[in-house]
Order: C-alpha cells, then structure tokens, then sequence
C-alpha cells in the first residue's frame, strides 16, 4: 500500500512528545499501566526509560525517534490493520515502524498478552 508524500511527511515531522501521553491515556483507561506500555516501546525501538523521557523532553519527531531507535528484528512480525493501513504493505520504512508502534499499542490497550504483542519474546 502507498502512503502519500503529504502523509508520510506530517508522520515523519509529528513529534513523539505529543503522542506519548494518548498512548498513555489509551492503555491506562483499558486497564494496562505505563510500565507495559514502556516494555512494549522498549522491545520495538531499545529505548530504556531514561532514553525514552530525554527524547520527551528533547520533544524530538518521529524521525529522530525511529533514526536513533534499535528496531527490533522481529518488528517485521508485526502485521494487520492499524489506521486504515495494512502494514505488511506500507512502502515508507518510518511509515512503517510508527504504524508498527500504534499496532503494539493497540494491541497493549486491547488486552492481549505480552509475550504476543512482544512477538515471542
């Protein structure tokens, strides 16, 4: 599936800050916690804690974020339908692995378990 350059360009240039506390909001109003929610964004990109509130506060885009990330080999795993998108099909490799996020957190407020959403691990 192909994403247009206006789209992949307003994803590429929103910053991770503002979309932290709605991935908050969405697991803790389904019954998960922020430590989940810091496991899954740990598995996908390395990020510890620490790291991940620095690029909070460095209020850094999705750019930054996934240029300075360790993606994790098994995020090619991660398929299905996220925001009207398949994502096995989006060409965008950022695209892609912000999509990849928004499932693992979709799936995190859903309820499913961790060692699925972690593909495994």
């Amino acid at each position: 599936m192909t994403t247009t350059p206006e789209h992949d360009e307003k994803i590429a240039k929103l910053t991770f800050a503002s979309v932290y506390p709605h991935y908050i909001t969405k697991v803790e109003r389904k019954g998960r916690t922020k430590d989940e929610l810091h496991q899954v964004i740990n598995w996908l990109t390395g990020f510890d804690d620490k790291q991940l509130k620095e690029l909070i506060d460095e209020k850094v885009t999705f750019e930054t974020f996934f240029n300075r990330a360790t993606l994790n080999p098994k995020a090619q795993l991660i398929t299905g339908l996220i925001c009207g998108y398949r994502i096995e099909e989006i060409e965008t490799p950022l695209t892609k692995q912000v999509r990849y996020l928004d499932k693992l957190v979709d799936e995190l407020a859903k309820g499913k378990k961790m060692e699925k959403i972690l593909r495994g691990a």
